[in-house]
């Protein structure tokens, strides 16, 4: 969310993100919340005189009453009464404005990073750079789900009776494959300074408005019925959510977090056939990394995540690239995002398995969390990303070290995890 002080003192700019976004019709909301706030600063302003002649008159009737100046008394008093019921009339008008502007200000994108690609959907996501060399082998490779189930890893058809279509079972060893996963990156993350955490699985609508524009809301979250609650799509949502309406030290600055937990979407739409088994589904595991930095150091840190996923995806030698989002993809809340994408030998090209974005402090100007400073409080900027999300991970995983017998070669990094396994047959 923007500083409506922003808005109302670079209008163009704003109006030309918005283009840039090609979200036009959010154009008029420009003017209209520019409009709103006149109105509303133009009814604070009568609101505090009528206050300041509250304070004086009453000062005055205390004093008339001392000089035995009776009527004089009662007309000032007259004159607080009046402009009582007009305060009361501005203060109700003051809330009703505030409300307005702040539903728009919720709609209206944030200012991208002048670096961001002009573009309208994910079809117009630029490469940026690969690492590892993507190699196809001289037999087939199954479908990801052929895969597990020939490894007596996956069960669809017991999920889709239990819980339908979007669920799956994991069982023996590649229900450990996928724990091993998990449990590498979090170590991986604690040994770049990260500090682990387990966070609530549910929100308040507080902080899912905080944290998330309306639409992603929509398209993503699962509301507990008769609760104020959801479940979390990502664990970013409940570690930002942590700092809500907080006042942090500045010397304690930059936190840095690595969090787990278990994410639930709706993922409405249609999907294509490679989206189809367990790629694109309504519960998956996953480890996070979140920032919480000052203004200046989010830029270097943004930099520093995405390539912490890429090293530990080398790590276990699967080829990746990375892609600059382009306008047009990029949530409204995002000021810059980089998508990680890892080599599938059977599609013969890269797919998504985590996403790097910069928040600046639109989330922080939603959740009120500000950083105390030498020269004053300010608003923190936020960052996320994905360090590793299975088992859209073990896709990636498991075709990248498939031999032709159909046994699948354990990564090095992982075999500790696996009692000390090499491959899975």
């Amino acid at each position: 969310m923007l500083d409506i002080r922003f808005v109302r003192n670079n209008p163009e700019a704003v109006k030309q993100n918005i283009r840039n976004k090609f979200q036009d019709s959010k154009l008029p909301l420009v003017d209209e919340v520019i409009e709103l706030d006149a109105k509303s600063r133009e009814a604070q302003q009568e609101a505090d005189s009528l206050r300041a002649d509250r304070n004086r008159l009453s000062k005055l009737v205390g004093s008339l009453y001392a000089q035995g100046k009776r009527e004089e008394a009662e007309e000032a008093k007259r004159q607080v009464a009046a402009g009582q019921e007009r305060l009361a009339e501005l203060e109700k008008l003051e809330e009703e404005l505030s409300e307005k502007i702040k539903k728009i200000m919720m709609v209206i994108p944030n200012i991208i990073d002048p670096s961001v690609p002009i573009g309208k959907d994910d079809s117009e996501n630029v490469e940026r750079e690969r690492f590892g060399e993507p190699k196809v082998p001289d037999f087939e490779v199954p479908y990801h789900t052929d895969i597990m189930e020939r490894l007596n890893g996956l069960d669809l058809d017991s999920a889709r009776r239990v819980a339908g279509n979007g669920f799956y079972y994991l069982t023996g060893d590649l229900a450990r494959l996928h724990s091993a996963v998990i449990s590498y990156a979090r170590d991986f993350m604690i040994n770049k300074g990260f500090t682990y955490c387990v966070p609530p699985f549910m929100i308040r609508s507080s902080v899912v408005t905080g944290v998330m524009s309306f639409a992603e809301m929509d398209s993503m979250m699962y509301k507990i019925e008769g609760e104020d609650l959801y479940l979390i799509g990502t664990s970013e949502h409940s570690m930002i959510g942590r700092f809500i309406d907080q006042i942090i030290p500045e010397e304690s600055l930059p936190l840095t977090l690595t969090s787990y937990s278990p994410c639930f979407r709706k993922e409405k739409g249609a999907h294509g056939i490679e989206e189809r088994g367990v790629y694109r589904i309504h519960q998956f595991e996953k480890q996070e990394m979140i920032v919480v930095c000052r203004p200046e150091e989010s830029p270097v840190w943004f930099d520093r995540m995405w390539n912490y996923t890429v090293e530990l995806f080398r790590s276990m030698d699967i080829p990746v690239r990375t892609l600059e989002c382009c306008s047009g993809d990029l949530a409204d809340l995002k000021v810059k995002s980089v998508d990680v994408e890892a080599w599938s030998p059977r599609q013969k090209k890269y797919f998504e398995v985590g996403s790097c974005s910069n928040l600046g402090d639109a989330q922080a100007r939603r959740l009120k969390i500000r950083v105390n400073g030498k020269s004053g409080k300010y608003l923190a900027h936020t960052l996320n990303n994905t360090v590793v999300a299975p088992p859209r991970m073990l896709i990636a995983l498991l075709e990248n070290n498939l031999r032709e017998d159909g046994s699948v070669a354990i990564p090095e990094p992982l075999r500790p995890y696996m009692g000390g396994l090499t491959e899975i047959r």
